[in-house]
This record gives C-alpha cells, sequence and structure tokens, in this order.
C-alpha cells in the first residue's frame, strides 16, 4: 500500500504546478512544459520522498534506542546545529544581490550538514560517550537548547539574514533537483542497512539494557552504529530540505497503529510512511493555494501536530 501510495503520488506531485493541475501526458510537443515537469517537478518530487524517508527512518532508530515513543531524528541537537551553521554562513557571506544564488545554496546545505553533524558530536563529548541513554538524551536537550539561543542571537545581530533563514526553518522543497536527489538516495540506502543490521539488537534493548546484555548485545557498538546513522539521516535531510516537522515522530506511530512487528520491518515501514508524508505534505502545499506556496514545515507541524493531538483524545477515551 505504502508502493502504490508513494508512485500515485510522484505522478500527482509531477502533475502539480503553480498554474495548477496538468497532467504529463497533456505536455504532448511542448518542450517547456516537459522541461518543466522532468528537470523541476520529478526531482522534487523524488528528492522530497527521500528526505521524508530518511526522517522517518531517523525517527525509528530514535525511539528504539531511547525506548521513548515520542523521540524525534532531531533528538540530539542536529535541528539547532543545522540551523547555527546556516546563520553563521549567512552571516559571514551575507544576502547580497552580488552573490549567486547557486553559491549561496550550496553553502547552506554544507553549512547545515556540517552544523548538524558537530551539534550531535558535541553531545556526545557532553554525554561521554554513547555508554548512557538518558545522559545522552539529557546532552542532546542541552545542546538543542543552548544552539537554538546562539542561532537566535546570531539573526538580532544581523538582521539582514532574517528572511532566508525563515525559509530554511520553515523547511523548503523547492530547491531540491537531481543533484539532490544523487546525495540523498545513496544515503538513505546507507543508513536503512546500518539500521537494518542492528534490528535484532533493538528488539533486545527494548527489554531492558540487563536483558541485551544477558543476550550478548555489545551495546555500545550498537548504540554508536544507531547515532551515526541517525546523525547522518538527520543531517543529510536537513542540509537539503531544512527543518521539517513532525515527520520522523509521527511515521513510526503510524506504522505502529496498523502493525505490530519487531524493528526490522519497522525500520523500513517507517521510512516508506515518511516518505509518503512529506511527498503529500510538499504536494499539498504546492496545491492549496497555488501559485502561491505555503512552507512545508509548517504544513506538516499543523498536520502532524494534529494527528499526534487525535490519538492523545483516543487513547485517553479508551482508557
Amino acid at each position: 500500500m505504502l508502493l502504490a501510495a508513494t508512485l500515485g503520488l510522484m505522478l500527482l506531485g509531477v502533475a502539480v504546478g503553480s498554474t495548477g493541475w496538468s497532467p504529463p501526458w497533456s505536455a504532448g510537443g511542448d518542450a517547456l512544459a516537459r522541461q518543466i515537469m522532468w528537470d523541476l517537478r520529478a526531482p522534487r518530487c523524488l528528492g522530497a520522498w527521500l528526505a521524508g524517508a530518511l526522517l522517518g527512518l531517523g525517527g525509528a532508530v530514535g525511539q528504539g534506542l531511547f525506548r521513548n515513543p515520542l523521540a524525534d531524528p532531531y533528538l540530539l541537537g542536529s535541528s539547532s546545529g543545522a540551523a547555527l551553521g546556516v546563520a553563521c554562513f549567512l552571516a559571514l557571506v551575507g544576502v547580497s544581490p552580488t552573490s549567486t544564488l547557486l553559491l549561496i545554496r550550496l553553502g547552506i546545505t554544507g553549512a547545515a550538514f556540517v552544523g548538524a553533524v558537530a551539534a550531535v558530536m558535541l553531545t556526545l563529548v557532553l554525554a561521554r560517550g554513547v555508554e548512557h541513554t538518558l545522559r545522552l538524551l539529557l546532552a542532546g536537550v542541552v545542546v538543542g537548547v543552548v544552539l537554538g539561543a546562539i542561532s537566535a542571537l546570531t539573526m538580532l545581530m544581523v538582521p539582514d539574514i532574517m528572511r532566508a533563514m525563515q525559509a530554511f526553518m520553515l523547511g523548503t522543497t523547492g530547491f531540491l533537483g537531481w543533484s539532490s536527489v544523487m546525495l540523498l538516495w545513496p544515503v538513505l540506502l546507507l543508513t536503512l542497512l546500518v539500521a537494518w543490521s542492528a534490528s535484532r539488537a533493538l528488539d533486545a534493548i527494548s527489554l531492558g539494557d540487563a536483558a541485551a546484555r544477558s543476550l550478548g548485545v555489545r551495546l555500545n557498538v550498537v548504540r554508536a552504529g544507531l547515532v551515526g546513522a541517525l546523525a547522518l539521516a538527520t543531517g543529510t535531510a536537513v542540509a537539503q530540505a531544512g527543518l521539517i516537522s513532525f515527520v520522523g515522530l509521527v511515521a513510526p506511530h503510524l506504522v505502529r497503529s496498523r502493525v505490530q512487528s519487531t524493528h526490522g520491518p519497522l525500520l523500513l515501514l517507517s521510512a516508506l510512511t515518511g516518505g509518503v508524508l512529506l511527498l503529500a505534505a510538499d504536494i499539498l502545499a504546492r496545491w492549496a493555494l497555488a501559485p502561491q506556496e505555503l512552507p512545508v514545515g509548517v504544513l506538516t507541524a499543523v498536520l502532524g501536530g494534529g494527528y499526534l493531538l487525535w490519538r492523545m483524545r483516543r487513547m485517553g477515551g479508551a482508557a
């Protein structure tokens, strides 16, 4: 069902533009229309799906690693680190018209990735490794708050970057192209393989650290590998699409609400669900107020937050 939904949304996404609905087969011999569909819309749709899949996978890894259903991919401070990296880059380079769009875009992407990975590394240093998940969790919260405050201070000191920062922090898929796709899919494949190889260990960790050790799980090695995969997945997704809220948190919950499974299928299904969610949100963001476009991060936050509130109300009613 998820693969069918992905295919249907891909076809719909290629057909949706600033002028509304235009099916791919309607381009006919119009070279410009074909170029818009296959050079702009197609990589944007595929890139949005890949970024959402990375966030969904990251959410499932984080929730399994910390045994916390409220864990999201940004739990170790990667989002605040990415925001600080972008803020520092814009403050140094500036957003003047003389700066080329390509240079700015490549610089923002690199700064966001470096900032996200650096934030996770700082969290590991403060937590003194991955031995204690509670200490790692608290260090991630502290790093996120502190780096977020520094980002806000940077924007206050250099107000010219606020508009560009706002676009990044609200999330956007408008800059995704074939180069982004060629970067996202190998990262998704690599992180999925790493997470899948640790799926049995995650099953054991869900029983507690003592039970996992008794089953022969090398906790430090497994946690280090999963934290590395989480940092790579979130850093790459944020660098390409900005700060997308709630996709990584909601995707594993959607899967668990439909199927009961071990972590192996859960990781794969969460990735597929995350891709479907972000792709659907991107299409809706383009279509709802065409020719204007809604920030996709705002849309995912509203819809994802609404879903979680509905789930909480339903669970409370059942209790």
